[in-house]
């Protein structure tokens, strides 16, 4: 089993720690390396794409689980996939849209494994009508902390645990997926733009109900007035008689196909990313997008993961990388969303991707970030002065709204708020006590935030 010391980090290259990393390629193996991960212990990585620490181990073990890549059955019929944990959504979406099957819930990138969408409970576009990830999966395999490969499924204390928990309830080994059915590999996309943040927040509230996938760009960098202006994107599946007759597309309504840009530069110029760049960027943006379009018709790719389009796309922060910040309000708390966009605009973050979504019905797992309200995403440079401090204000506001920040992107919350932002943390760490009472699986943003309890 292939074992090297590498130099770990999250994909907003913050905060690089060094772990012993192992690659193993048989359930056996899997079970080996938990069994001799050693006295810092270790936890299962994917594709990296968690934002900040989670997937990190500094000094311990770090378990590579994409050799487990297997698709074990499809039933075309009922619509399910039976697959390894180190699959990703992109080969899933490769061999199930032929079939006229799509992923229910796929993030900003298809770049994820399985495992690490149950991990983190990833959530999309669709939330206010599909949930999380881990509401459509209806059971999973997990190696545990003595060596056993448990059968997990939904409505028991231990998977309401793992999804969302981060890699820290044990290693998921395969899962069994429920999809969505689709007739084309193509979307029926509505966009229009938004004057301000009030308008945003009134189109979304007003009309969200029509569509499977909803999603607004915000300027954060407009002020006065056009404060919180946006472009809103929202569509769904294109049925096959949207697509035009005698094209490419009616012949192969389920191809799929994707687009590929120039990698970003290793070594990206420093101080690219400033406030009269992303500016102007973000002025240009705005201005190209339509006052209002219907039924276009987009690539999959184009509609879910532009960046994707774009490897290496974390290199244009520079070398001290960047911090993705992610929270969500509830449902009755928009004046603390108007206060935060207001702060964030006035600190003139330079931040070109900030989205805004709606959240639907909150999943159960202990962990999960998602409850009924609002979230917003952005990026911010690491090297931005007084970012730290400005974040930490913004936690405090976040957390006594009753809302939380995203773990899978954290890499930099104090531990003091995680109760308060999320209430089952101790039924969480009791259950790992009892679990794993080595502490076997634990991680860097573990430590950070203490998530593994007093016992460790």
């Amino acid at each position: 089993m292939p074992v090297e010391t590498v130099s770990v980090t999250g994909w907003g290259r913050t905060a690089p720690t060094v772990a012993r990393l192992i690659r193993p390629r048989t359930y056996e193996e899997a079970a080996a390396a938990v069994r001799d991960c050693g006295a810092r212990g270790g936890i299962a990585r994917g594709l990296g794409r968690a934002y900040g620490d989670a997937a990190q181990n500094a000094g311990g073990a770090v378990l590579d689980m994409t050799g487990l890549d297997r698709v074990h059955a499809i039933d075309a019929d009922a619509g399910t996939v039976l697959c390894d944990a180190g699959v990703s959504l992109h080969r899933l979406m490769e061999v199930l849209l032929p079939l006229g099957w799509f992923v229910p819930v796929t993030p900003g990138t298809r770049q994820v494994t399985v495992g690490g969408a149950i991990g983190a409970d990833i959530h999309g576009k669709n939330h206010h009508v599909s949930g999380s990830f881990s509401r459509h999966v209806l059971s999973l395999e997990l190696l545990t902390a003595d060596g056993t490969i448990r059968t997990v499924v939904p409505g028991t204390p231990l998977f309401d645990a793992t999804t969302g928990g981060m890699g820290l309830t044990g290693v998921v080994l395969t899962a069994t997926i429920r999809l969505q059915p689709v007739e084309t590999s193509l979307m029926s996309v509505d966009t229009e733009r938004a004057s301000d943040l009030d308008d945003l927040m009134a189109r979304l509230t007003a009309t969200d109900h029509r569509y499977r996938y909803s999603v607004a760009w915000i300027d954060l960098l407009a002020r006065g007035a056009a404060t919180g202006r946006a472009v809103l994107t929202r569509g769904d599946h294109a049925p096959l008689d949207a697509l035009p007759k005698g094209t490419r597309a009616r012949s192969q309504p389920l191809a799929f196909r994707t687009s590929r840009l120039p990698s970003a530069p290793a070594l990206f110029p420093e101080g690219l990313l400033t406030r009269t760049t992303v500016g102007l960027f973000n002025e240009l943006w705005y201005r190209k997008a339509p006052r209002f379009r219907t039924g276009e018709l987009q690539r999959i790719s184009t509609f879910f993961h532009p960046l994707d389009g774009v490897p290496h796309w974390n290199r244009v922060y520079g070398r001290g990388g960047f911090v993705q910040y992610q929270f969500v309000v509830g449902e009755g708390r928009e004046e603390t969303l108007r206060r935060v966009v207001r702060r964030l605009s006035a600190r003139r973050c330079p931040s070109f991707l900030a989205v805004l979504k709606r959240f639907g019905e909150a999943d159960p797992g202990w962990l999960s970030f998602p409850l009924p309200g609002w979230t917003l995403a952005l990026d911010i440079p690491a090297s931005l002065p007084g970012l730290g401090p400005f974040l930490d204000e913004l936690d405090e506001e976040v957390a006594s709204a009753g809302g939380r920040v995203y773990l899978a992107k954290d890499s930099r919350l104090r531990p003091e708020l995680l109760a308060a932002m999320y209430p089952r943390l101790e039924d969480f760490r009791a259950l790992r006590a009892e679990l794993d009472p080595r502490g076997v699986f634990v991680s860097d943003l573990a430590r950070r935030l203490d998530l593994h309890g007093p016992h460790l």
